[in-house]
């Protein structure tokens, strides 16, 4: 009996031995992250997500269908389709540039930006990844199928405080991310179902033009802006045909954002008259002063001037100027916003436009 007990103690231990090396810890999946983040930075480094985003950022959660490319150096392909609107649009960087896409519509925005080098993004892997290792206080946690972390938020919002991300545990791909406010409200829920690294991407995957076609538009014509980056008057002969497509798509009255900054009371608002592109000017007055203009450009591509390109959650924004700042972005259906204040905080302007989104003209 003493045998077979001294027997089944080894057994037992050597088990738990067993078991134990099985399991990670928070400093090894951490070390295999980096060199995860090595292997995308390789020649070959590549990865390709789908997945659901659900925004609360206005009076009722907003849906969007996610996908997310990339390919080493430094291509991204962004596809945010609106469930419920159906608009699609796509945040694009290649050798020419930073895009924002309207395929439907044909409309484009050109951006001269470093995107997303110094910007994190709730959908990029790298962003997770460098979320989780910069954050020495991390909370670790691992589950059936799953490492989660809970780590601060590094996002442009300052409402952003804290992010849990789950990872597979197997490939180290992400399942499902979460960022919270300071009240703990999760704000941004992203849920992948697929994501793949090293996919291949055909030649044209990233291709401005190629993505444009796919929503059955191929042709674009680009407007000059100036130092400002205010677009100048279209040429004569572009003109006409551009004002009859854009009246075609109608008046969309007056849009007010569901959100005002506290101590800001709002003043006028004014439709500019004889105008083709349906432009209408609000104006806030208090402890900040700002105005916004909204409009639908008769160009259908816009290069605008360098600046900071803002997440802004459903789509991409462009932060310009120094003492007075204009932050412009494109909604789904084709109307420009433009926010310009010389005292209104960029994290302001990112929730008044937060708060447009799910909103219809009066």
């Amino acid at each position: 009996m003493r045998r077979i007990a001294w027997v089944l103690a080894i057994i037992m231990s050597v088990t738990l031995i067993m078991t134990g090396c099985g399991k990670k810890d928070s400093a090894s999946v951490v070390k295999d992250l980096n060199d995860v983040a090595d292997k995308l930075e390789s020649k070959t480094g590549a990865y390709q997500g789908e997945g659901t985003m659900t925004l609360y950022t206005g009076e009722q959660p907003q849906e969007y269908r996610v996908e997310v490319w990339y390919k080493n150096p430094s291509y991204y392909r962004i596809s945010l389709a609106n469930v419920q609107k159906n608009i699609t649009q796509i945040v694009l960087r290649n050798d020419e540039g930073v895009f924002v896409l309207t395929p439907s519509l044909g409309k484009s925005f050109r951006f001269q930006s470093d995107w997303p080098d110094k910007q994190g993004q709730v959908y990029l892997y790298q962003t997770l990844v460098k979320g989780i290792v910069a954050d020495n206080n991390r909370q670790f946690v691992a589950d059936k199928d799953s490492y989660v972390f809970e780590v601060a938020a590094n996002y442009q919002s300052s409402a952003l405080v804290r992010q849990k991300i789950w990872l597979d545990k197997k490939t180290y791909a992400p399942k499902q991310v979460q960022v919270s406010d300071s009240e703990a409200k999760v704000v941004v829920d992203v849920k992948f179902n697929k994501f793949a690294f090293n996919p291949e991407f055909s030649a044209d995957s990233f291709d401005m033009q190629k993505n444009m076609a796919s929503g059955g538009n191929s042709k674009n014509t680009v407007a000059q802006v100036d130092e400002n980056g205010n677009p100048l008057p279209a040429a004569d002969n572009q003109e006409g045909t551009q004002a009859q497509a854009n009246a075609a798509l109608g008046d969309f009255g007056i849009i007010e954002p569901g959100y005002t900054p506290e101590g800001v009371t709002f003043k006028d608002s004014n439709k500019v008259e004889n105008s083709d592109n349906h432009a209408v000017l609000l104006r806030y007055d208090g402890i900040y002063q700002y105005t916004i203009m909204e409009s639908r450009p008769l160009d259908q591509a816009v290069s605008l001037a360098p600046g900071t390109l803002i997440d802004l959650g459903f789509t991409a924004g462009l932060l310009t100027g120094d003492e007075q700042q204009t932050l412009t972005w494109m909604s789904g259906d084709g109307v420009e916003f433009r926010i310009t204040s010389a005292n209104l905080p960029p994290s302001e302007m990112m929730e008044i436009a937060a708060s447009m989104q799910d909103q219809t003209g009066k």
